[in-house]
């Protein structure tokens, strides 16, 4: 088995490290043994990597996208270099620059407004803004920006209406969304064929599991990950979701919530 840190190229096992961005080139979701889940897809697998709270990384081909990563470049120790990244909101545990500067390098960047107007003018360079509802794209994959945004009256100032993005990533046939920070909203109750999702419970600023569990058994996800919880009573979850819909719970806490 593998370490973390290591990838085989022909027959031979090389420290992830020592390889850079070109190993990339050799399809490193198929060849290395990165931790993580695999849905398979018609042109290879998805591999997702849960890092911490919000921050996660999917991997297809030769495509490593980073979503709203923050933490400090250590938390990235030993995980492929970027080929994208995507930013949902400026809220500091899902933007941070002092972590984009450090990892960042040449990699595409897609984010709202808010975050592109943060961003220094060498991240600027590299980054293109969507609003809800556009459409854009990262290395060649489609992603269009879903309304994420507060609904309960009580709430609306953690995130207002056209703030913030979730996005729906088209990752070969497979559909996979990443919500953001968002309640229930009608972009996302009225999505369809998605084979993964990426729910956040925790209040007041997210969905209590209650919505969450009518979220789900609205817009029917193939598999849905709750993240960005907090100490939310995943058991409510797992209970309330239909049959249609696998609940996958991993650890977005590894040094406690």
């Amino acid at each position: 088995m593998l370490k973390r840190r290591d990838v085989v190229v022909g027959m031979a096992t090389l420290p992830l490290a020592s390889l850079g961005s070109g190993f990339l080139t050799a399809s490193w979701a198929q060849e290395s043994e990165l931790d993580g889940d695999r849905i398979a897809t018609a042109d290879g697998d998805i591999v997702i990597h849960p890092v911490d709270h919000a921050s996660l990384l999917l991997g297809f081909g030769s495509e490593v996208i980073y979503v709203d990563p923050v933490g400090g470049a250590a938390r990235y120790e030993g995980l492929p270099t970027p080929t994208a990244i995507l930013i949902t909101h400026g809220h500091g545990d899902h933007f941070d620059l002092p972590t984009l500067e450090a990892i960042a390098g040449s990699a595409p960047i897609l984010t709202s407004q808010e975050v592109f107007d943060k961003l220094p003018d060498a991240l600027q360079a590299n980054a293109t803004a969507v609003a809800n509802g556009e459409e854009g794209s990262l290395n060649g994959i489609a992603i269009r920006a879903i309304a994420a945004h507060n609904i309960t009256e009580d709430r609306m100032n953690y995130h207002p209406v056209g703030i913030g993005n979730g996005y729906l990533i088209t990752l070969g046939d497979k559909q996979v969304y990443v919500a953001g920070d968002t309640e229930p909203t009608p972009d996302m109750l009225a999505l369809s064929g998605i084979e993964v999702a990426f729910l956040p419970m925790n209040l007041p600023y997210t969905m209590t599991p209650e919505q969450a569990v009518e979220a789900v058994n609205t817009f029917k996800p193939a598999i849905i990950y709750p993240y960005h919880y907090g100490d939310s009573d995943l058991s409510v979850l797992q209970a309330g979701v239909g049959a249609a819909t696998e609940v996958r719970l991993r650890n977005w806490y590894p040094n406690g919530a």
